[in-house]
């Protein structure tokens, strides 16, 4: 299915943001990978991503966030069980200690600076592993009354219904209070980490939405994947992307995280030499 390009948000700045990404293996050669998609819902935001690859010093990759207005934890592997006190279930997908070590140190800096986070499929994960939580390794074979949740030839189309938290942030963002996602995954969100609220679930009760409980720190978690669908009809996932801008935009507090508008509008997935077609 082809989607037209999304016009950019009109603005005055743009903002650097971190976007994390993987390793994967291509044509017998390491590879750090991330959607094209994520940069087009981010770029049309008026937002500037900056991509982070798992690193081995992690306080280098904390440091990456002096630089930057925002935090995004992308989709990809399953996070490692170890992490959460659980043993690997027969069904657990490949995992990336580097990147879970990664992402875990960046969460908790992002936290502690109140730096605005935007959680995606494996990254509401990271989150709520990072703050206390646990996982459901694999809903087909531990929650057999849920339904099928991974559908990744259906990326950009909306496949079930969500029932979002009349009082939360996110139903305030998405100007709604249901709406209907895509699927691409098989792990979720099952003891809910500290300092969160559910904001969502789908309509067989899988836990689609959360959010921090925190005023102050602007953290958001969906189990979709809304950068899929950004060029459909419906407005929810352009807001959802446009809330996570103006938080950014609201915490600028350097000249050094925002690029003139010339310069950010010239983002593009060929110029920061991304794979198209990362797996999640």
């Amino acid at each position: 299915m082809h989607t037209a390009p999304i016009a950019p948000r009109a603005a005055t700045r743009r903002v650097l943001v971190a976007v994390t990404a993987a390793v994967r293996v291509v044509d017998g050669v390491d590879r750090v990978r991330l959607n094209a998609a994520y940069v087009r819902a981010l770029e049309s935001a008026g937002l500037v991503p900056l991509i982070v690859p798992p690193l081995a010093d992690t306080d280098a990759a904390v440091r990456i966030l002096d630089a930057v207005s925002g935090l995004v934890l992308s989709g990809g592997e399953d996070v490692d069980p170890s992490l959460y006190g659980d043993t690997p279930h027969p069904a657990l997908g490949a995992v990336n200690c580097s990147r879970d070590v990664t992402e875990l140190a960046l969460l908790a800096a992002a936290r502690e600076r109140n730096l605005p986070t935007l959680a995606i499929c494996r990254g509401i994960q990271v989150v709520n592993v990072g703050l206390g939580g646990t996982l459901v390794q694999d809903l087909p074979s531990q929650q057999s009354d849920v339904a099928e949740h991974e559908l990744d030839g259906q990326r950009a189309t909306r496949v079930h219904g969500v029932s979002v938290e009349p009082s939360s942030r996110l139903a305030r963002i998405l100007g709604s209070a249901s709406l209907d996602v895509n699927s691409i995954h098989h792990q979720a969100v099952d003891r809910l980490g500290d300092a969160m609220r559910v904001s969502a679930r789908a309509d067989d009760g899988v836990i689609e939405g959360v959010e921090s409980d925190d005023p102050d720190w602007w953290m958001v978690g969906v189990q979709w994947h809304p950068e899929e669908l950004t060029a459909t009809p419906e407005p929810w996932d352009r807001r959802l992307f446009d809330a996570f801008a103006d938080a950014c935009r609201a915490g600028v507090s350097s000249a050094s995280t925002s690029l003139p508008s010339a310069l950010g509008a010239s983002a593009s997935p060929s110029r920061v030499g991304l794979e198209k077609e990362a797996h999640r």
